[in-house]
């Protein structure tokens, strides 16, 4: 019979240590910490809990931590959403998602694109057809470098220092007609595999509220 067996055989007749309790005092263990010193089965057993609590606790700090990150994201949503709806102009709606953006979310550079929108004072030229056509197709926000140098049009002078982006395409009745664009320096602010359930809600709003006061 080797150790292998002996795994096997306990696995098999999981009372057999109820049945023979004595053994919890009587084996000893190498202690997890100290190696040379050895301990009985019942404190290795002890060590072991105490070392799953530690884990779990961990993990619970980590989940309370994300939903309070999710508790903030989303006040500030409803606050922007608020601010949104109270503007009767383009142009007050394109100043209070701006404001929002830089102050509420701590975004550093924030561009608002548009194209044929009507009643917009600053409908705006500067992204070619083909990056239009690009953004058209997205079906999520783009998170990440930015691939097409072209985009960066939109942040103006700003625009070479930014090594992070997170590209929202405006859309009304499924055709997007404009774009929401997030810059920051640090490469790790808007990253590829980031979550974007948030931005898009934010792209919902600003589509909505810029397509009703233009067309209201």
């Amino acid at each position: 019979m080797n150790a292998d067996d002996v795994a096997r055989y306990l696995r098999d007749n999981p009372d057999f240590l109820s049945h023979h309790g004595e053994l919890f005092t009587q084996l000893t263990v190498p202690h997890p910490q100290h190696g040379g010193q050895a301990i009985s089965l019942a404190e290795r057993q002890l060590y072991a809990l105490r070392d799953k609590i530690r884990q779990l606790e961990v993990k619970l700090a980590e989940l309370i931590r994300f939903g309070e990150e999710n508790d903030d994201i989303s006040t500030k949503v409803h606050r922007l959403a608020v601010a949104l709806l109270e503007p009767g102009s383009v142009e007050a709606v394109r100043h209070a998602l701006i404001l929002s953006l830089r102050e509420d979310f701590s975004v550093p550079h924030v561009a608002l694109e548009t194209w044929g929108l009507a009643a917009d004072p600053v409908d705006s030229a500067r992204l070619s057809e083909q990056v239009r056509r690009q953004l058209d197709a997205l079906r999520h926000p783009y998170c990440g470098a930015p691939e097409h140098m072209d985009v960066l049009a939109c942040f103006g002078e700003a625009a070479p220092h930014l090594r992070s982006v997170a590209l929202i395409p405006l859309r009304r009745r499924g055709a997007a007609f404009g774009l929401l664009a997030l810059g920051s320096a640090e490469s790790e602010r808007f990253y590829a595999d980031m979550g974007t359930l948030y931005l898009s809600r934010i792209g919902d709003l600003a589509a909505a509220a810029l397509s009703s006061a233009a067309h209201g």
